[in-house]
């Protein structure tokens, strides 16, 4: 028998936050859903004072400043949300000895590898969010606590938020052709089948120190072929034309190879992790 936990979600107006609020109803636990209107994570003692009156035993981080281009000129906002909030949190589960799961990103390497990256595998982001995303991972890597869960994940859509999906559609709709990077590699994932991982793993924690694992979907493609995939299963006629990354500069860099190896969470999880087309297919159904 699961015991029912109360577990504190916070970026719950986010993408995975969404989905694991739409997921909860399945399983046993009493969720606290908060996003920066409810909760200022940046505030150590705002959280503290949240976790005291809610009798919380379990948090789980989806907050995350995830505006990669913004990121550029607005470093102070981006490491206070991707840095700062996790050390206030560490602090928390510290105190209140509470197992905590961490969302990251494959941001943090720097896309100059030709195999999957593992999850020990060095970190070298080459742009301010991968770097503030990296201290937020330096913080959980070098804790002492027990029970901590550091999740890497990819190229995250839903059918909420912003997101290259969403972005996609509304130009497949407007235009005649798009121009889409294809030599920038990764996998996709659907928040949903990210959240379904996270709910499952809860019960399962239970561990010195910390472990790291790499969740997206299975298979690989470019942002081109991503494009082109959503055009054929919406049924537009907009037209994808490859262009390459000098031909498409933006404030940030993007890493050119950013595949995870998911050996570690295949083992763990048990259970088939959905490839990015089906999963593509499901969301657009949504849309």
């Amino acid at each position: 028998m699961i015991c029912m936990k109360k577990i504190l979600i916070t970026g719950a107006n986010g993408q995975l936050g969404s989905e694991i609020s739409f997921l909860s109803k399945e399983y046993d636990h009493q969720f606290h859903f908060t996003d920066y209107e409810e909760l200022d994570i940046t505030n150590c003692e705002e959280i503290e004072i949240f976790v005291e009156k809610h009798n919380i035993d379990f948090i789980v981080n989806c907050a995350a400043y995830t505006a990669v281009d913004r990121a550029e000129s607005d470093y102070i906002t981006s490491d206070n949300v991707n840095f700062l909030a996790v050390k206030n949190l560490l602090s928390t589960s510290s105190k209140y000895k509470l197992p905590l799961i961490h969302i990251s990103t494959d941001y943090v390497f720097d896309g100059k590898g030709y195999k999957p990256y593992a999850t020990d595998d060095s970190r070298n982001p080459i742009n301010v969010y991968g770097l503030t995303k990296k201290k937020g991972e330096d913080l959980i890597l070098k804790s002492d606590l027990d029970n901590l869960m550091l999740i890497r994940t990819s190229w995250v859509y839903s059918d909420i938020g912003n997101n290259f999906v969403k972005t996609m559609l509304r130009l497949g709709a407007e235009k005649e052709s798009i121009k889409v990077i294809e030599d920038q590699v990764g996998t996709p994932t659907y928040a949903r089948d990210l959240a379904k991982f996270i709910l499952d793993s809860i019960p399962k924690i239970n561990w010195n120190g910390v472990k790291i694992f790499h969740f997206t979907n299975e298979g690989v493609c470019s942002w081109f072929d991503f494009a082109k995939a959503i055009m054929e299963i919406k049924g537009y006629n907009c037209k994808v034309l490859p262009i390459s990354t000098e031909d498409y500069p933006t404030p940030a860099k993007r890493p050119n190879y950013s595949v995870l190896d998911k050996r570690e969470t295949r083992s763990f999880y048990e259970k088939e992790i959905p490839y990015w087309r089906d999963s593509l297919e499901k969301c657009l159904k949504l849309l």
